[in-house]
């Protein structure tokens, strides 16, 4: 292999002498052979310090966030003396050139390319990788610095990664074991793949849920650049895939994007050829689903790429593959900086036409929707608010009147009427082509060979009345809401409930001990009307309490509530406040499974909700404790996405029955449903397809994998009838749009209550495959099932998938919160 490392130097070009005698190698500094130890994220960190330290001139760090677990988030430039000099001029000079600032610029020939390693922390060969890029390029390829600047983020998830080396450090054999069954393959959960909330990063780019995604893209926008490229790793027995990507492509992506992509392929396939490398390309990898390390830089201008290495988290530091090929950590991360330098080597060969097309791609004025109107709840208003934010994306609030265009909640042309409490969001702006993708109703899909999640409109996700319109709404730029008021003594306080916001000020209240009650029948008082879930805090209730009022006014301000005061808990319509209709939220305690057998991803979202949304304590349970665990101690046992054969024994599903007749509430999401439907004493059943092809197995082998399509349902948007009535279900309306990730279907609960179901199979948005359509008419998509004292609550459609569904996570805390409000309370 150290043969194979000479010849790639041959490849790249004579070795020039740098003048900084200090610049160490990567093993020089690390004190082993790059490749034959696993990293550490801060042994990744100080070796990138110690080239700025040494070339000073060419290289500079910057520190742009700190994960959940203190590590530092860094970015290096590096890049010719002069350009270092004036990085802040070609920022600048890149901007104006897209339109995101004003002004001409004055240079447009530095091509900026953005390189992005260890995505996924168990993909570990890239950070590797990075550090003998940074090297080669200042020894080697110092001549491309000239006119590019490379931008490298040596770990974008510094927490997962961690995880991984930490383990495999202390786990493998010395020499390490190539044999594929020996231990030091076979990661434990939840591996090292997700951050440390769990959370896959490579999904979190347009949604911008994690800390490391939130810092990140604050960069990311002030730089946006030319070429950005996403370093992985797949499984053991895969070549090497890079650019051009597969289809589908969508359709905002240009011909040029396109074209270049294929340009830099043919470049990489040169240096792999002279090796004898194996690689693939225009197969599985996709540019669709927005939010991904590839895709979200390709719809902001830039040629956005992913390069994925054979390996993964099994392979260690070596590994026999089934090809009889054993596939080391040094054979990896050489083929990453092969095809670093060649991407680097391509765009200084094209930096001023890189520049010239990257300005083409931000003119709009040829996309059908000039403006996306939405309105509803405030709440999701400031929250979709809080997320363009994010992307840099202006929006104004739209001028009285009505809009004529597409109506996302009926599927078809219509109008809406709008207000200064409306959002607009024009596509007339440089990140117009991102809003076509975030925001358009059904997203063009040429191929149904997706690598993702089909459907994801924003306006569905957030759970607002939407349309788009031809052509440019009247709005204004700015319009200031009203001030919350400060409370004066009352009998009693009424907050509305109809957003995650208003779970926040309810979770942040009974931290604080305040007795808060919630109606379930609508009720009027002081000439107002309040609804279903509607918040009362009385005085009464809550004498305990020193400062009462002065403490409610400080949770009012700090969560931005507005309360209505009420004088007298005799009501103008009926219940009055001491209503048995009318009842205490227990302050539950939540525990959540975790560990083999739960989706690790599905946990980290529920962990994540709790902790960083809604901000209310939750005990996580590992499944190899669940039989030894007092299930007394909880009122609420949230069971992630997952398979439990071995965890739900009968052992322990006969525990979890007694402690539901007892009282307790589980929650089972996707997945988890699989451990009750069609078992004994449970209401819930798979629903049977009728959809029985006798002649199935005379379908051509090279046709099985896409008439298989016919059968899946890829993440598509269907409108959900809901019983607003039902505790688990207050604050919506009688219709909400659900993302359905799968084909899997329930039949109605025959005993218990239908909160939501799909009446028809219409599809808003997505792919969905004509097989699986049938299937799913008149199906559960949220339920309860009384057993006793307590209840079984099945989420048939996550809510909390990758976090961005916000519409969608009203109903978990009414789950946790007001469902079977009788069940006991400790």
């Amino acid at each position: 292999m150290q043969k194979l490392l000479l010849v790639v130097l041959v490849a790249f070009g004579c070795l020039t002498l740098t003048s900084a005698q200090n610049l160490q190698s990567p093993s020089t500094f690390l004190g082993y052979d790059i490749g034959t130890q696993f990293s550490r994220h801060h042994q990744v960190v100080d070796y990138f310090k110690s080239v700025a330290e040494a070339v000073p001139n060419n290289v500079k760090i910057e520190q742009y966030g700190t994960t959940n677990e203190r590590r530092a988030l860094i970015l290096a430039y590096i890049s010719s003396e002069e350009n270092i000099k004036n990085l802040e001029t070609i920022c600048e000079n890149n901007l104006k050139n897209t339109g995101l600032l004003e002004g001409n610029p004055t240079n447009t020939d530095v091509a900026i390319v953005w390189l992005s390693y260890n995505v996924h922390g168990n993909e570990a060969s890239s950070s590797e990788a990075a550090m003998l890029t940074l090297y080669k390029l200042l020894t080697e390829r110092k001549d491309l610095l000239e006119n590019t600047v490379v931008i490298i983020d040596p770990g974008i998830n510094p927490d997962g990664r961690d995880r991984y080396v930490n383990w495999y450090n202390e786990t493998k054999s010395t020499p390490y074991d190539i044999d594929q069954q020996a231990s030091e393959h076979k990661e434990p959960w939840p591996g090292g793949r997700p951050n440390h909330y769990l959370f896959d990063l490579n999904r979190d780019w347009a949604w911008v849920t994690q800390i490391e995604t939130q810092e990140r893209l604050k960069v990311y926008n002030k730089w946006m650049p030319h070429i950005h490229v996403d370093f992985h790793e797949q499984g053991p027995n895969e070549p090497y895939y890079f650019a051009p990507a597969a289809e589908p492509f969508h359709e905002i992506i240009s011909d040029w994007q396109r074209d270049f992509q294929t340009l830099i392929g043919k470049n990489h396939a040169k240096y792999f050829d002279a090796e004898g490398w194996l690689f693939f390309t225009r197969e599985r990898f996709d540019l669709f689903y927005p939010s991904y390390g590839d895709t979200y830089p390709t719809y902001m201008g830039a040629i956005g790429m992913t390069y994925e290495q054979g390996g993964h988290g099994m392979s260690g530091l070596g590994i026999l593959n089934d090809e009889g090929h054993v596939l080391t950590l040094v054979e990896r991360l050489t083929h990453h900086t092969v095809t670093g330098l060649s991407t680097v080597e391509m765009a200084s060969k094209n930096a001023k036409q890189l520049n010239t097309e990257f300005a083409k791609f931000f003119d709009n004025s040829d996309l059908k929707y000039k403006s996306y109107v939405v309105k509803g709840n405030q709440d999701k208003i400031n929250s979709l608010k809080n997320l363009l934010n994010k992307h840099e994306i202006k929006f104004e609030n739209a001028n009285n009147g009505k809009v004529s265009g597409y109506d996302y909640t009926n599927g078809k042309q219509g109008t809406m009427s709008v207000d200064n409490n409306s959002l607009v969001i024009h596509t007339n702006q440089p990140k117009g082509k991102m809003i076509k993708v975030l925001f358009e109703p059904n997203a063009k899909l040429n191929d149904s060979l997706t690598y993702d999640i089909t459907a994801w409109s924003v306006p569905y996700a957030y759970g607002l009345d939407a349309l788009a319109s031809t052509s440019k709404v009247s709005s204004t730029k700015t319009y200031e809401g009203k001030m919350p008021t400060v409370l004066s003594k009352a009998y009693g306080y009424v907050s509305k409930w109809n957003s995650l916001k208003d779970a926040q000020f309810l979770a942040d209240l009974l931290k604080h001990d305040f007795k808060v009650r919630f109606t379930e029948k609508p009720f009027s008082s002081n000439g107002e009307k309040f609804d279903r879930g509607s918040l009362i805090i009385t005085q009464g209730d809550n004498k305990q309490l020193e400062d009462f009022l002065g403490l409610l006014n400080q949770l009012k301000q700090k969560h931005k509530q507005d309360l209505t005061q009420i004088n007298s808990g005799f009501s103008q319509t009926t219940p009055d406040i001491g209503s048995p209709d009318i009842k205490l939220v227990n302050k539950q305690n939540v525990a959540v499974l975790s560990g083999e057998g739960t989706s690790s991803l599905s946990y980290g979202e529920i962990w994540h909700f709790f902790e960083q949304q809604l901000h209310y304590p939750l005990t996580s349970i590992n499944t190899d404790n669940l039989s030894r665990t007092n299930l007394s101690k909880y009122n609420v046992l949230i069971i992630p996405n997952g398979y439990y054969g071995s965890v739900l024994n009968d052992t322990n599903m006969q525990k979890i029955k007694d402690w539901v007749q007892a009282g307790g509430k589980v929650i089972a999401i996707d997945g988890a449903l699989r451990s009750f439907a069609g078992k004994d004493g449970f209401s819930l059943k798979y629903k049977s397809s009728d959809n029985n092809n006798s002649n199935d197995n005379l379908t051509p082998y090279a046709e099985r994998e896409r008439e298989y399509t016919n059968n899946l349902i890829t993440g598509a948007i269907f409108k959900t009838k809901i019983d607003n009535t039902h505790p688990m279900a207050f604050g919506y309306s009688k219709d909400y749009f659900t993302l359905k990730l799968g084909s899997s279907a329930y039949d109605l609960l025959g005993s218990g209550y239908n909160v939501g179901h799909l009446a028809d199979t219409k599809v808003y948005s997505g792919f969905a495959g004509k097989d699986a359509l049938p299937n799913l008419e008149n199906t559960l998509v949220f339920g309860e099932e009384r057993k006793g004292s307590g209840s079984f609550i099945y989420f048939v459609d996550n809510t909390l998938f990758r976090s961005f569904w916000e519409n969608g996570k009203l109903f978990l805390v009414n789950a946790v919160f007001f469902v079977n409000n009788n069940a006991y309370e400790l």
